[in-house]
């Protein structure tokens, strides 16, 4: 009996720490007897004090959490202690660091770029640097992982880390003392002018910087002379539902319905524009694929039941469930759905699922592959019962999960040789691109002293070629003088945008590898 009341007051407990604005917290110990968190208390008990062999009682109740959750929708999800801030960080705005992009080649941190006036700059660290020793412990040559070096070289603000480093052209090891500092993490990764009107901006992920990182870039278009302008949200996984509200805000009128979620516990929510937006006006172009999803569908599913703009690309992923943050004991962390969200016309986004059956849902991609969704725009028949209108030019759209653009650009599967694909799937373009602009960085920023003379004259050299062979060599990958040629007017394009990100930033990146998007292209046609 001792047990029996223990077990159903820590139920209590637990309940209420957990769900304080649920209606258990309300009950009384004597209520929860019986029920099916006495149930699952009891056999967590029992299995603790009884089970044959020795257990770990934390991997235990997080097998239960896991367990529970795959009987639920595919994106209710639990996340260790250990790993929420890797999670988070991206969404959150920066980081305490030492502010260097870097890279791993052959097994040496070699320095891409250190973040403008961030703490590494601000001591003359420089890019091509090597860093060998942390705090005196080498790191060369020892093969540490992504995680290994994020643990050396975060910190708190204002921790000191000394680093030894080696300079290309220079004899010796060079000290450095970096006083750690906030990193911010950029959510829009590019934005340049397309000809004399046309701004282009795009979104990696919503986060909590992101509506003002777009108010500074749409300023930044406007003083350059934009008047219309592309949103890019290709493989744009999504973020905050209030960072996606903010940004489609940008677009409309005032009283514009945004979005609204809704429930079974949860009523419905309305979110809607003040008309005091800096893009209300001027040809709006938003690019999506099937990689767009969640808050980006959210925006993407505004523009267009508003008719504020035009959808190019192909169907949007379809995640329109709503995730609320449940902070646990432990600092463990449960990400649980409790809403759908609608885009204006009444569309629900989410794709269709079935409770329990997550390989099926991760399948779906695939599906539209092979069903000819992707590559042909006949193959795609949605019934009567998924139209809806917009709510101004009353255009018919669709419902069935996902976004479905205005105008279809079907995937080019012969613009991606085999030999493409491999290579990039084993990074030997990413090595080959990291190896030659180390090798022949000086000379390069000697030769173009600009990007725009970088974007107009650099060719791809033979030496390029000869270390793209050696990566290839190493991954056993086969290739001949024929397949290779095959390869080039992509492969090209790839290594030429990858220098370009080295010696400058993504944004460059982005100015050269649009050139090979179909989608963007379309999207310029608009």
């Amino acid at each position: 009996m001792k047990i029996r009341i223990g077990l159903v007051v820590l139920a209590a407990v637990l309940i209420s720490v957990v769900f304080p604005l649920q209606s258990y917290s309300q009950r009384s110990v004597n209520d929860l007897v019986g029920s099916p968190m006495h149930k699952m208390l009891v056999a967590e008990s029992a299995i603790k004090q009884m089970y044959v062999d020795s257990l770990d009682e934390t991997k235990l109740v997080e097998y239960a959490i896991n367990g529970m959750l795959k009987e639920l929708d595919p994106h209710s999800a639990y996340t260790p202690a250990k790993d929420v801030k890797s999670l988070t960080e991206p969404l959150e705005g920066g980081f305490e660091g030492i502010g260097i992009q870097y890279n791993m080649v052959e097994d040496t941190l070699v320095v891409i770029q250190p973040v403008s006036d961030g703490p590494s700059e601000k001591v003359g660290i420089m890019a091509g640097d090597r860093i060998i020793f942390v705090n005196d412990t080498s790191i060369a040559g020892q093969k540490l992982s992504a995680d290994d070096v994020k643990k050396k070289l975060r910190g708190k603000k204002g921790s000191k880390v000394k680093l030894g480093v080696m300079r290309p052209g220079v004899q010796g090891i060079h000290n450095f003392t970096v006083t750690r500092n906030v990193i911010p993490v950029l959510t829009i990764n590019a934005k340049y002018m397309i000809g004399y009107t046309t701004g282009y901006i795009r979104i990696d992920n919503f986060g909590a910087t992101t509506h003002e990182e777009f108010v500074s870039a749409l300023n930044y278009l406007k003083d350059n002379g934009m008047i219309d302008l592309i949103l890019d949200l290709q493989g744009n996984g999504g973020g905050y539902l209030q960072a996606a509200v903010e940004v489609a805000n940008e677009f409309l009128d005032d009283g514009d319905l945004i979005v609204y979620t809704e429930g079974r516990a949860i009523p419905k929510m309305e979110y809607k524009a003040n008309g005091k937006g800096h893009m209300r006006f001027g040809k709006v172009v938003v690019l999506v694929d099937s990689y767009t999803a969640s808050a980006s569908e959210i925006v993407a599913g505004a523009i267009q039941d508003n008719d504020r703009g035009v959808i190019v690309g192909r169907r949007t992923f379809g995640k329109g469930l709503v995730q609320r943050q449940i902070d646990l004991p432990d600092k463990s962390m449960l990400r649980l759905t409790t809403a759908h969200y609608y885009s204006p016309s009444g569309r629900c986004i989410q794709k269709p699922y079935e409770k329990g059956k997550r390989a099926d849902y991760d399948r779906d991609l695939a599906l539209r592959l092979s069903s000819g969704e992707l590559t042909n725009p006949d193959s795609i028949h949605f019934p009567d019962s998924l139209k809806y209108t917009t709510l101004k030019k009353q255009r018919t759209v669709y419902g069935g999960g996902g976004i479905m653009p205005d105008v279809y650009v079907p995937l080019d599967t012969a613009q991606m040789t085999a030999l493409n694909r491999e290579l990039m799937a084993k990074s030997c373009v990413n090595q080959t691109a990291l190896k030659y602009a180390d090798k022949y960085r000086k000379s390069l920023r000697r030769q173009y002293k600009t990007f725009e003379q970088f974007k107009n004259e650099f060719e791809i050299s033979s030496d390029m070629l000869e270390i793209l062979k050696q990566h290839a060599d190493r991954a056993k990958i086969e290739y001949n003088d024929s397949t290779i040629d095959a390869a080039m007017p992509i492969l090209g394009v790839q290594l030429k945008a990858l220098i370009a990100r080295d010696l400058w930033n993504m944004n460059e990146y982005y100015q050269i590898i649009n050139s090979v998007n179909d989608i963007y292209r379309k999207g310029l046609e608009q």
